[in-house]
């Protein structure tokens, strides 16, 4: 490819970005496309968060839904990803992921260690609203996979061993 005119003296280069830190960041969906898995035999949602508050203003932090797998535990965990995402921004019936773009939520990010030729690199690990919905009796009946009033260890109170 030919290059005519490029002066690299007239652009700011690019510069290598640290991870961010693992923390709860107010983002929006900034871009999303569906895309093919390298074996062929299914696809994902390849989803693009931009960071929208705080120091890392500007930052991205990208996610992959496997929505068509022949595995169905990653089908599973990327419906369960996409509804968790889908509340978050109060759109429960998206006709296209772009539904979903550019509504404020809060993600969870995790630092994922290096792994053999992978670098080090940050992966949400949730997704929640950017205000938390009232509590209403029904919304007590499990919050977050847990039944109201149990203990930390998810048992009943009476249903906790004595000491």
């Amino acid at each position: 490819m030919n290059l005519p005119g490029f002066d690299a003296n007239e652009v700011d280069p690019n510069r290598p970005m640290d991870l961010i830190p693992a923390g709860k960041y107010k983002a929006v969906i900034s871009a999303s496309e569906e895309k093919q898995t390298k074996k062929g035999d299914g696809s994902y949602l390849a989803l693009t968060f931009t960071i929208v508050d705080g120091e890392y203003d500007g930052r991205k932090v990208f996610a992959n839904l496997n929505l068509k797998n022949p595995n169905d535990q990653a089908v599973g965990i990327a419906r369960a990803d996409l509804s968790a995402i889908c509340r978050s921004v109060g759109v429960t019936n998206p006709g296209v992921s772009a539904d979903l773009h550019d509504i404020p939520l809060l993600i969870t990010v995790k630092i994922k260690p290096a792994n053999g030729e992978y670098e080090a690199r940050n992966e949400i690990k949730g997704y929640e609203p950017v205000e938390s919905p009232p509590t209403t009796p029904s919304s007590k009946a499990n919050v977050g996979g847990q039944k109201a009033g149990a203990t930390s260890d998810g048992k009943m109170p009476w249903a906790a061993k004595k000491k």
